[in-house]
Formats: structure tokens, C-alpha cells, sequence
């Protein structure tokens, strides 16, 4: 098959369709930071040339040492230290401009990343596990930002590099030129084959990486219930399969790298040999003198250490390109509608379902012509067994999901509104489980408030009966708080939850079991507070406790995939 055949295979199979569109989506920020970059490629390639400027002073300084050439000593031992001070000073300057590049442009792509992601269909990215978008966010976007940061100067340098000593390598000598470059053929032939396992190994390790990632997070963020079923040795078990996965991705990898750079090094090292040996035979022959076949020597080693650095940029390209791929994937997923929109919301609203049908996957359907209406200032309980659907109404509510059939309105006093991510602003949500974050009882609560006040604060936390305990604490709502509510009961973290969602006073409250861990004493204070509070309009309580029916004017029952209304 010809070259042009195999090229057109290639397209067709993708591969060069998918890097060419991954090498556009780098060179937009390669574009943000053209001026730095070329002020960085300009300082290396001045350092590359006074290193060659180098090799041709040391020639002359040698020559007139050995009274081969004449003139003085001291004046070209002086041009020769300015050189080799001149390359280091504008090496090291361009190694400062690359960390500032760097940093600046995996700040800059971390944060468009991580806005992406926040923004992005939740359905979408639930397909991710979070290990593994913590591990694009991080990981990858270092490996990106250091290759906008390193590629294309170390591109140029190179070859800067590369031509400069040829060129200066044939002024004085065409057979060693040859000689130097027969390295080349087998350095391009080589690289063709390392490119696509390059490729392959880079997905894997990126992978499997990810799943380790995963299974870190998983664990650590379980802790507690993996010590209390006391199932640490399985856990330990599951951890050394997954390195010995990784283990072998990596060897197996290590392997093929250790053959080609012994096979390379072999070769190397014969062109080295040859060189010097033509130089040898030519100082023999008096046809060059000591200082030529110095900066010969030196010229050769720089002419094969360009080409090594410039082949090598293939398998850093590679890796660099991958991981834009894995970074591309997630921040090409489609953005909820109107995630960057946000409605003003009367104080008055309320929620309606009508004739909903739902389905994650299209052979399971949960939800099926289901309707809901809590209008503004109801109070409605929602009941049902656990996986009936319960939280899809949620998510239908919050605008996370869309209904396949039938429409999800927020109802105001200046008409209906199609629920999406534009009208979560009216909902205040107290999921299951502990949501309370790392960091103190006020910073948990200023999250939705930025400007609330600590009297602001403390009358959210007298309203959710959380006053009482965090007024014992040594610092009050100053007192840290930590991973998971650590340090607190799930009863504690509850009431600093539902305080957030008071704090906020959106016209509608969701509360999803949030009294689960209570007394009932301390359950109907709550409730009372709430609907006393002049926060909270319109609420839906997800429960079953009688304390929480007792205060809804409306009850609905989910029993399958249909929602009925419960009769008072």
C-alpha cells in the first residue's frame, strides 16, 4: 500500500481527524499567550545559538593554544565564556517564563474546566465517576498546560539547534555531515511505530489511573462503614489487583521503552564512534587541526542530541494530545439548558407536574404519566418506597433532568415557567445523607448567602433547633466542621443543613428525609419553625414520620412508576 493510500486510511479510520482536532483545541490557548511564548521560544533560540557560538570558540581558542591558528589566548578564552555564560543565562531566564507560562495556562484551563463540568448536563456527567473528572481536572490539564507551555519552543530550539550544527558541520566537513546524519532514517522510522503504542499505552495508564483514582475517593469517603463491617482486608485485596493492573500496563510499557532506547542508543553510539573516528583519521592527516576536531566532536553530540529531543517530542505530543482528548470529552458534553441563565423568582411560587413520563435508560422506565401540583404556600408530602422515583421528581424539579413525556412548570403570579436550570434559584434543597462540607458552620451556611451576616446565621440555626449545640461549641459557628460533617451526628449535620436551606429563602423548599435521625419532640419543633419561619411559601417533604404528613395539606403516594394523591 502507498503512502498516500495509508494516509487516506488513517483519516478514515479518525486517528489523525481526532489529534488534529485535539492539536486545535491546544493552539487556542497557545493563541491566549502567543506574546510570552514567543518571547520564550526568541530567549531559547538565542541560548541555542551562542551554544553553537560556543563550539566555534572553543575551536579557535584550542587552535591558538596549539599555535595551529594566532592570536590571543585571553581574548578568545573570553569570547568562548561569554558564549557558554550567554546560553546558561538565557536557558534559565526561559525556564522562569516557562513556569509563568505554565501555571498561568493550567490555572486558566483548570478553571474554564471545572466551570464546564459545573455546567454541564447532569445526566451527561454521571456517565463520569468522580475519581476520574478529578483526575482529568488535575492531572490532565498539567499534562496540557506543559505542553502549550513546552512543545513548540522545545519544537524550535531543536531544530534551531539541529540545523545550526549541520550547517556549520558542512562548512567544514561533508563526509562527516553524512556521517552524522545517517541516525536520521532510523529515528524517523522508529518513531512511526512508537507513536501508535505511545498512543495506546497513554489511554491505558490514563485509565487505569482514573480507576485508581475512583476507588481512592470511594474509600476514604466510606471509611467508616468499610471499618464498621470490618471489610478492610477486601479492600486491601481490591487495592493490590488494581496495582498489579497498573504494574503490568506500566512494565509492559517500561519493556517496549527500554528496547527502543537500547536499539537507539546502540546506534547512536555507532555514529558517535564513526565521527570520531573520521576525526581521527582527518587530525592524522593533518587535514584538520586539534580545535576542529573538538567543536566536530561537540557539533556531532548536539547534532544527535537535537534529533533524540526532537523525536522524543513525538511521544510527549502523544501523551500531551491524549490527555486533551480525555479533557475534550468532558468539556464537549452538552450544557444544561439555561445553566447559564438565571430568572428572577416572585416570592410566591409553586411547582406542577403534568402527565410526566421518565426513563434513565429507554427498557426502564420510572415514571409514568405522573402529575404533581404544590401551588404556592401548600405544603405537600410526598411518600413511597425507597427506589420508586422519589428523587427523579426531585431532579425533575430542580431542572437536573427533563421529562420525556409531559411538561415540569414553576407556577407565578406572572405565569408558568418550563422548570430547568434557569429556575433553581426558586428551590432550596435538603438532600439524604450529609451534605455538610469541610470548613466551618458559618462558611457551610454563607454558601448560599456570601453576605449573611452572623445574626443572620444564628437565626437560620435557631429556626432548624441547631442554636442550642453549636452555641456549646468553643467557637460557635466558627467551629470547624470536617469532611462529611465529621465530628458531628447526622441529627447535627441535618439541622446545619437545613439552616443553609433556610439562609437562602428561595420561595420553595424540598426536604428529602432530612428528620430521619430526630426525636419527634425535636422534629415538629422544626417543622413548626419552617412553616412559621416567613421563609419558606411552599414546601415538599419527602417522609413518611407523622410529624411531617401532620403539616401538609396535600399527600401523594408513588406506587410503581404512577403517582397517586393520598385523601386527607
Amino acid at each position: 500500500m502507498g503512502i498516500r493510500s495509508k494516509i487516506k486510511s488513517k483519516i478514515k479510520e479518525g486517528a489523525f481527524s481526532e489529534m488534529l482536532s485535539e492539536a486545535r483545541w491546544m493552539y487556542t490557548y497557545v493563541r491566549r499567550f502567543r506574546m510570552i511564548i514567543l518571547i520564550h521560544i526568541l530567549l531559547g533560540v538565542a541560548g541555542t545559538a551562542m551554544g553553537l557560538l560556543s563550539s566555534l570558540a572553543m575551536r579557535r581558542l584550542i587552535d591558538v593554544v596549539t599555535g595551529y591558528q594566532t592570536g590571543a589566548v585571553w581574548s578568545a578564552a573570553a569570547y568562548m565564556a561569554g558564549m557558554m555564560l550567554g546560553s546558561l543565562f538565557m536557558q534559565a531566564i526561559a525556564s522562569r517564563i516557562a513556569a509563568v507560562i505554565n501555571i498561568r495556562v493550567q490555572n486558566d484551563i483548570q478553571a474554564e474546566v471545572y466551570d464546564r463540568m459545573l455546567h454541564t448536563d447532569w445526566q451527561s456527567l454521571e456517565k463520569f465517576r468522580s475519581g476520574d473528572l478529578i483526575n482529568r481536572l488535575n492531572g490532565d490539564v498539567s499534562t496540557v498546560s506543559g505542553g502549550v507551555t513546552s512543545i513548540l519552543p522545545g519544537f524550535v530550539s531543536g531544530v534551531v539547534q539541529f540545523l545550526g550544527a549541520l550547517i556549520i558541520i558542512l562548512c567544514y566537513d561533508h563526509v562527516m555531515a553524512l556521517i552524522a546524519l545517517i541516525a536520521a532514517p532510523v529515528y524517523v522510522l522508529s518513531s512511526r511505530a512508537l507513536i501508535k503504542r505511545m498512543r495506546e499505552y497513554n489511554k491505558r495508564m490514563k485509565e487505569v489511573g482514573s480507576q485508581a483514582m475512583s476507588f481512592h475517593e470511594d474509600s476514604f469517603r466510606n471509611l467508616t462503614e468499610i471499618k464498621s463491617f470490618g471489610i478492610m482486608n477486601g479492600f486491601t485485596d481490591r487495592m493490590h489487583k488494581m496495582q498489579n493492573t497498573y504494574r503490568e500496563a506500566l512494565l509492559d510499557y517500561n519493556k517496549f521503552s527500554v528496547v527502543t532506547s537500547l536499539v537507539m542508543g546502540v546506534i547512536g553510539m555507532l555514529i558517535s564512534a564513526g565521527c570520531f573516528g573520521w576525526g581521527v583519521y582527518r587530525l592524522w592527516t593533518n587535514a584538520i587541526s586539534f580545535g576542529t576536531m573538538t567543536m566536530f566532536l561537540q557539533l556531532t553530540n548536539m547534532l544527535r542530541s537535537s534529533f533524540s529531543t526532537l523525536v522524543g517530542l513525538v511521544p510527549s505530543a502523544i501523551s500531551i494530545a491524549t490527555s486533551a482528548g480525555r479533557i475534550m470529552a468532558v468539556i464537549e458534553l452538552p450544557e444544561e439548558p439555561g445553566a447559564r441563565e438565571r430568572i428572577d423568582t416572585p416570592d410566591e411560587c409553586g411547582v406542577e407536574l403534568r402527565n410526566v413520563s421518565f426513563s434513565y435508560d429507554e427498557n426502564e422506565p420510572v415514571l409514568h404519566n405522573v402529575s404533581l401540583t404544590v401551588k404556592p404556600g401548600e405544603f405537600a408530602a410526598l411518600m413511597g418506597a425507597s427506589g420508586e422515583g422519589k428523587t427523579t421528581i426531585v431532579r425533575l424539579m430542580l431542572g437536573l433532568i427533563r421529562p420525556d413525556v409531559g411538561e415540569a412548570i414553576l407556577l407565578t403570579d406572572k405565569g408558568e415557567i418550563p422548570l430547568s436550570a434557569a429556575t433553581r434559584a426558586a428551590f432550596a434543597y435538603v438532600p439524604q445523607g450529609n451534605t455538610v462540607l469541610a470548613g466551618t458552620i458559618a462558611d457551610n451556611l454563607r454558601m448560599v448567602k456570601p453576605d449573611a451576616t452572623d445574626e443572620e446565621i444564628s437565626e437560620a440555626l435557631r429556626l432548624a433547633c441547631a442554636d442550642k449545640f453549636v452555641s456549646r461549641l468553643p467557637k460557635g459557628i466558627y467551629s470547624e466542621t470536617g469532611e462529611g460533617g465529621r465530628g458531628f451526628s447526622e441529627g447535627q449535620s441535618q439541622r446545619i443543613a437545613v439552616a443553609r436551606a433556610l439562609l437562602q429563602k428561595a420561595p420553595i423548599l424540598i426536604l428529602d428525609e432530612v428528620t430521619s435521625a430526630l426525636d419527634e419532640e425535636t422534629e415538629m419543633k422544626l417543622l413548626m419553625n419552617i412553616r412559621n419561619s416567613g421563609f419558606v411559601r411552599t414546601c415538599l417533604l419527602i417522609s413518611h414520620r407523622p410529624a411531617a404528613l401532620g403539616i401538609c395539606e396535600k399527600r401523594y403516594m408513588l406506587e410503581g412508576l404512577e403517582l397517586v394523591e393520598v385523601k386527607r
